[in-house]
């Protein structure tokens, strides 16, 4: 997955799968392509829906997410439903402490950067 921002940089991986797949989950139960979707509007741009099923499967062997196949909602065939559960929520409220202490460390380690290039002297400056 790449967050379009500057031509080059890409946003890890981890920083959203699955902090936000359970964050769109905790807003209510969805199938996989409209994960897809919202995931878009995280600014995630290349998104390999295989990954996406494949971390689903894997948070629902966790028991985070369980699924259930909506026969009703679909023009076609049934697509499986996600839906958040408490052990998920529990994690994804973990997840997002620890996306704020790695801000707060990136955020350290970026102000002391500029000050070093507004106080500091040499070729690189």
């Amino acid at each position: 997955m790449q967050r379009q921002a500057e031509p080059g940089q890409t946003l890890p991986q981890d920083l959203l799968d699955p902090p936000g797949l359970l964050l769109i989950l905790h807003q209510g139960p969805a199938h996989g392509y409209t994960l897809i979707e919202q995931l878009r509007e995280f600014g995630l741009t290349d998104i390999d829906p295989s990954a996406i099923y494949r971390a689903l499967r894997d948070m629902e062997s966790e028991g985070w997410v369980i699924s259930s196949w909506d026969e009703e909602q679909t023009q076609g065939p049934p697509r499986r439903v996600y839906h958040l559960t408490a052990l998920g929520d529990e994690v994804l409220r973990w997840l997002t402490q620890d996306l704020r202490g790695t801000r707060t460390m990136i955020d350290h380690l970026l102000s002391t950067y500029h000050r070093h290039m507004e106080e500091g002297q040499g070729e690189y400056h």
